[in-house]
């Protein structure tokens, strides 16, 4: 699994990124399935956090949340990424 993370208009310090590190961890159980994770956080007003999630059997999800602070945005992208996941988990069960 290739994980890239951008900060936009801001800099993403050593703290947020072990924080924004460990709440991936959650979804390493899911690794053998996704090829590409790239993370964008952007600040403008609120922060803005987004996450594309590229399968191996070529789909591809894209998720955004708003958030005036930075953890909860990272919180609630990581919560809808691993629903998104385990829904995608379902419907490749569903095919077999």
């Amino acid at each position: 699994m290739n994980i890239d993370i951008k900060a936009v208009h801001f800099t993403l310090h050593d703290d947020a990124r072990e924080y924004l590190d460990k709440k991936i961890e959650r979804i390493h159980n899911a690794e053998n399935m996704i090829v590409d994770l790239l993370i964008t956080l952007t600040k403008d007003k609120n922060f803005l956090a987004e996450a594309t999630v590229n399968f191996r059997w070529g789909v591809s999800v894209h998720i955004k949340e708003h958030d005036f602070d930075l953890n909860p945005s990272i919180d609630k992208l990581i919560d809808k990424l691993e629903q998104k996941i385990t829904k995608e988990k379902e419907k490749v069960k569903e095919r077999h």
